[in-house]
């Protein structure tokens, strides 16, 4: 198994940034890719970013690249999202999520929840206008 914990979230004010951060433990070495989601009071859960652990590729939503950056710390066993310029309508739950799946870039079948096989239990990020 593979346990995920998110940290690093909290109240800001719009234009302000936070780093999350997402450390895993367990079998970790069956992890192949890394994504963020977020989910708003009565919105579905929606991708964010995705790292893949073996060439560092990266892929973004289009509603937060340019803003949003993706990294990892393989020895710390740890995922970073940097949020800089922070909007109102970023106010969510922030998930990290792992799969043992190489993904498509292609196909971006990393955008989807179904792809991933274990989760973090979030942690809320609210930007106050």
């Amino acid at each position: 198994q593979v346990q995920l914990v998110e940290s690093g979230g909290g109240l800001v004010q719009a234009g302000d940034s936070l780093r999350l951060s997402c450390v895993a433990s367990g079998r970790t070495l069956r992890i192949i890719t890394v994504g963020w989601f977020r989910q708003a009071p009565g919105k579905a859960r929606e991708f964010v970013a995705a790292i893949t652990k073996g060439s560092g590729e990266e892929a973004y939503a289009d509603s937060v690249t340019g803003r949003f950056t993706i990294s990892r710390d393989n020895a710390k066993k740890t995922v970073y999202l940097q949020m800089n310029s922070l909007k109102p309508e970023d106010s969510a739950v922030y998930y990290c999520a792992a799969s043992s799946t190489l993904p498509s870039y292609d196909r971006g079948d990393y955008v989807w929840p179904d792809f991933y096989d274990y989760w973090g239990q979030g942690t809320q990020v609210t930007v106050s206008s």
